[in-house]
């Protein structure tokens, strides 16, 4: 990627690794970061030797430290709008991916950076990192999906009190009231997280999306509705190659070869 989009994309085996990579400004999100990162996010999903995504940011200051706030203090009500609305749909199509994608949160996770990963399926945080959602400091809101993401990971009392104060928590809080999975020592955290991923990517593929599928659609309706949505998926499962090996090798008592 160019220096602009300041997007690293790296591969380990099965697993691309996408590396915000500018530290002198915290990996500060832009436009042409958003547009290289939902390039990049839709050659993924169609390269059949990816199966897991990693997002991680550069140095060991910053996952993103937020929007870039030299270019937010030049934005009217319009292109303010417009900047938030290319940001939502660049995160929507994080939490949307086929396949995992994990946040190895390496620092500070504020504003936009604490959006964007709180899209991710699965976020794994440094003990150094820290999270928050700052942006009243500057007399402005969540524009990137905050408010409604947060309230959903964590309840809605806990978001409020993170957005109407700005304070940011360390990364044991945000493992206590379940914004994280799993805090790490600042050390270890690639390698915790790749062996994580590794725990996936030698599973359905196609499993894993009717998984997420149900999980994040179904989480929007009744639970009536879900459950039946799951049922829908489920059969619909049953239809795949990985279903067909993977019920052959169980009864034949060997590993599966999925596809």
């Amino acid at each position: 990627m160019s220096n602009e989009s300041n997007l690293l994309v790296e591969r380990d085996g099965a697993v691309a690794i996408l590396t915000f990579n500018n530290p002198k400004a915290l990996n500060a999100l832009t436009a042409a970061t958003f547009e290289a990162l939902e390039a990049t996010l839709e050659e993924l999903a169609t390269d059949q030797s990816v199966r897991a995504v990693v997002l991680t940011g550069a140095g060991n200051k910053a996952f993103i430290a937020g929007g870039d706030i030299s270019v937010l203090a030049t934005l009217n009500v319009e292109s303010a709008r417009q900047f938030a609305l290319l940001a939502q749909q660049v995160i929507d199509k994080i939490e949307a991916f086929p396949k995992p994608v994990v946040a190895a949160i390496n620092g500070y996770a504020l504003g936009g950076g604490c959006e964007l990963a709180m899209a991710c399926d699965l976020r794994i945080a440094a003990d150094t990192a820290r999270f928050g959602q700052p942006e009243v400091k500057l007399g402005i809101i969540p524009g990137f999906a905050g408010t409604q993401r947060l309230a959903r990971l964590v309840g809605k009392a806990r978001a409020k009190e993170m957005i109407f104060t700005g304070e940011m928590i360390d990364a044991a809080t945000a493992d206590r009231i379940g914004l994280v999975n799993r805090v790490v020592p600042a050390e270890n955290l690639m390698k915790e997280t790749l062996a994580l991923v590794a725990t996936m990517t030698d599973k359905s593929m196609s499993a894993i999306t009717l998984c997420k599928e149900a999980i994040d659609h179904g989480l929007e309706m009744d639970f009536a509705r879900g459950a039946r949505y799951e049922a829908d998926l489920f059969g619909l499962s049953f239809a795949t190659p990985d279903a067909q090996e993977g019920l052959a090798a169980f009864l034949e008592k060997r590993l599966p070869k999925f596809k």
